[in-house]
């Protein structure tokens, strides 16, 4: 199986005292489902930010379907992450005068591509908003708001969606709902998915968990359950810290 994402020693400081990041290695293999955890101010925001081409790490490399983002320009980035990165973040990033049908496709239209409508039509019609496709924003509810994110992370076929905290702003059954699309996005799609929560619950949708504290990997747990989740999080300045990767 093949690696969608690759971290080679990331670090990231800034105003060259704080540490965000201290040397972490991680690889994310093809059509996985990964959740990264770990306390405030760990660094896990700041390993989505800069795994996806959002922030550049101060040093390490980062490699996504065989493209070292790190060694681009950032134009080259910017026309990359329209193309092969995927976005869901905890307060929609949606556009308010935009339809939900606009909002989809708005990726597809600012790589200057055409979208394709049938493909379009699919995804909104699967992740159950066919008969929402031309309402806005404004007139959708939370958890429906969080379906177009996913829609939109969708259409460009990446080669991975980063989700930071997609269920933060979700009552319990919206939550689950979302989980539950981004578990058939990667396997029914077979897109790679990488989560940044705080949740438990939402971890335990995840095929692994990937634990960070002050900024370097402390661990990792396969086949999450709640419970184990919850008691790792609870015990997590035990844990052996060290570099590692998911296979």
């Amino acid at each position: 199986m093949t690696d969608a994402v690759y971290l080679e020693s990331l670090s990231k400081t800034y105003d060259g005292t704080v540490v965000a990041l201290d040397g972490v290695t991680a690889a994310f293999a093809a059509g996985s489902f990964t959740a990264v955890m770990g306390p405030s101010g760990s660094g896990k925001s700041t390993l989505l930010q800069c795994a996806a081409g959002l922030d550049r790490p101060t040093a390490g490399r980062v490699v996504i379907d065989g493209t070292e983002l790190t060694a681009t320009s950032d134009t080259e980035m910017t026309k990359f992450r329209r193309l092969r990165v995927g976005f869901v973040f905890q307060d929609y990033n949606l556009l308010p005068s935009l339809t939900v049908e606009q909002n989809v496709v708005l990726p597809v239209r600012l790589a200057g591509r055409r979208p394709d409508r049938r493909r379009v039509k699919e995804i909104i019609d699967q992740l159950g908003l066919g008969d929402r496709r031309h309402a806005t924003p404004e007139k959708l509810s939370g958890g429906q708001r969080q379906r177009v994110a996913v829609a939109r992370a969708l259409i460009t076929e990446p080669a991975v969606i980063f989700a930071d905290e997609p269920t933060g702003a979700l009552d319990m059954r919206s939550a689950r709902e979302v989980l539950a699309l981004l578990r058939t996005a990667v396997h029914q799609y077979g897109r790679t998915v990488v989560m940044v929560t705080h949740d438990p619950l939402a971890a335990a949708h995840a095929d692994a968990v990937l634990f960070l504290a002050d900024g370097r990997l402390a661990g990792s747990l396969r086949a999450p359950t709640v419970d184990a989740v919850a008691e790792r999080l609870a015990h997590l300045g035990d844990t052996t810290r060290g570099i590692g990767a998911l296979a």
